[in-house]
């Protein structure tokens, strides 16, 4: 048998999954079962495009729930107790001057199935992640990226 790669979550990840896991089994798909049971009460099914959509939306639901709960199964939770702030690690916050812009920004590195770039949260597996891992203050770091490369200089880490 395959061995399954684990998921690496923070714990604000992981109970961030579990709670959209929960809603989604109690809240969601009672309104889609709602949704379906009006659909089929107005009559013809094969020219019902409510009740297509309904079907659509159940798949839809099903397939996140599966995914949710195939990344909870396989989770593996960052011990922030085993991590020091004298070098990046997944899990880590940093603080870092980017002297092309000469602006300071802030990035919490975290597994790829929590990134959100766009909130601050970059993946251990992306082009800076990567090059910060295992950094420390004032190390500078230059990172190749799709938009051009990068000088970074680590300012702070925290947790």
């Amino acid at each position: 048998m395959a061995e399954t790669t684990k998921i690496k979550l923070t714990l604000e990840g992981k109970k961030r999954y579990e709670a959209e896991l929960n809603e989604l089994k109690t809240v969601k798909r009672k309104e889609i079962a709602e949704n379906l049971q009006t659909a089929r009460a107005q009559g013809d099914l094969s020219e019902n495009s409510e009740y297509d959509e309904a079907k659509n939306d159940q798949a839809k639901l099903e397939a996140r729930i599966k995914e949710l709960e195939s990344i909870l199964r396989n989770v593996e939770v960052i011990d922030e107790s085993d991590i020091n702030n004298e070098k990046v690690h997944l899990g880590s916050t940093v603080k870092v001057h980017d002297r092309e812009y000469d602006e300071e920004v802030e990035y919490q590195i975290v597994g790829s199935s929590e990134a959100d770039p766009f909130n601050g949260k970059i993946s251990d597996e992306s082009p800076v992640g990567i090059a910060l891992l295992d950094k420390a203050v004032g190390d500078v770091v230059m990172v190749e990226t799709p938009d051009g490369d990068l000088e970074l200089v680590v300012l702070e880490i925290s947790m």
